[in-house]
């Protein structure tokens, strides 16, 4: 743990002269929410330890076999494509196509999503589990990736869910798992060092895309072997979720092309509204702490689980449509665009 923070903390350092140098940088627009060119790719330390920690734990022959080369495969296709994206702008058809052979990778391993407990009944999916995890995984690798739109909002959402979830997963009598996502949760602290605002580095595609991908592939997996089940993963990664899905789903009814940058997110519209990047932050942070706790309450009685989700989400969406500015009257076109 100490160990992961301390290489992420001295490895960005290195990387973020390394991006100087070579002009690796996130030149604001009109839709970015920084106001001077910043080194972008940060998130290339942590993943490469993440990486390196399950192919180790994938030649040792560790538990869940299956599990780690999933992560391992599909997370170095998604963490290559995210640093060339970083390195020189990539078609965002190449992009979404291979992240869809990483997402393809991951569910072929863990074998799909068989089936879905809704608390009072097991809804069987078959062979549709393998699409549906497939969509879940592509989906949310890029969602995480729009998400990371402020300093310090995704490197501080993923610390937070891995110390949660790897908490509970030692806890559930996974601790090689468990202790992974811990050691996650320190490096991402150890990076939040140098992306808190004013953000010295960004993370980039290369680790916002593969923190995305790890925690969906997990999210469909961990219930498998343990009671750390989806829907405790959805109460984790909440705000993410929420924000994420219901901003793409309005900007595609209002007709808005859902690949292009813009500043629609809920996060986006607290900052618009006079809130510095650090307050946001702070405010997500808190609420993670929150959702933690309802996952600890959804971990020990299962049959609540999905009764706390939608509780919660409830929330979340009344959050995203008070500060999201797809819904404010008289909001700019550069805003919503």
């Amino acid at each position: 743990m100490v160990s992961a923070f301390a290489l992420t903390y001295w490895g960005t350092e290195f990387v973020r002269r390394l991006t100087v140098r070579w002009n690796i940088l996130d030149v604001p627009s009109a839709r970015s929410s920084h106001d001077t060119p910043t080194p972008r790719g940060g998130g290339v330390v942590f993943s490469i330890l993440l990486l390196l920690a399950a192919a180790g734990l994938t030649a040792a022959g560790a538990p869940h076999r299956d599990l780690w080369i999933a992560l391992l495969g599909g997370g170095v296709l998604v963490a290559a494509v995210g640093w060339l994206d970083d390195y020189r702008k990539l078609p965002s058809f190449m992009r979404l196509t291979l992240y869809a052979l990483a997402a393809g990778w991951a569910v072929g391993w863990i074998g799909g999503l068989p089936a879905v407990d809704l608390g009072c009944a097991t809804l069987r999916l078959g062979a549709a589990g393998y699409v549906v995890s497939w969509a879940i995984i592509l989906a949310f690798t890029n969602v995480y990736n729009f998400m990371d739109g402020i300093d310090g909002l995704a490197a501080g959402e993923g610390a937070t869910v891995s110390f949660a979830a790897g908490a509970l997963l030692i806890s559930s009598g996974e601790p090689v798992l468990g202790w992974v996502l811990i050691g996650l949760g320190a490096a991402l602290l150890g990076f939040l060092r140098w992306n808190w605002e004013p953000a010295r580095i960004f993370m980039g595609d290369v680790g916002s895309n593969l923190l995305g991908f790890v925690f969906a592939t997990l999210a469909l997996t961990t219930g498998r072997f343990s009671n750390v089940s989806p829907w405790v993963w959805a109460l984790l990664l909440g705000v993410f979720v929420v924000d994420g899905f219901a901003t793409f789903g309005r900007r595609l009814i209002r007709r808005l092309p859902p690949q292009q940058a813009h500043r629609s997110h809920a996060y986006q519209g607290a900052v618009q509204k006079g809130h510095s990047h650090a307050q946001v932050t702070g405010v997500v942070i808190g609420i993670n702490a929150l959702l933690a706790a309802l996952a600890v309450a959804a971990w020990l009685f299962e049959s609540l689980a999905v009764g706390l989700v939608g509780i919660a989400y409830t929330v979340l969406l009344g959050i995203h449509f008070r500060y999201s500015p797809l819904g404010r009257r008289g909001g700019s076109r550069r805003d919503t665009a």
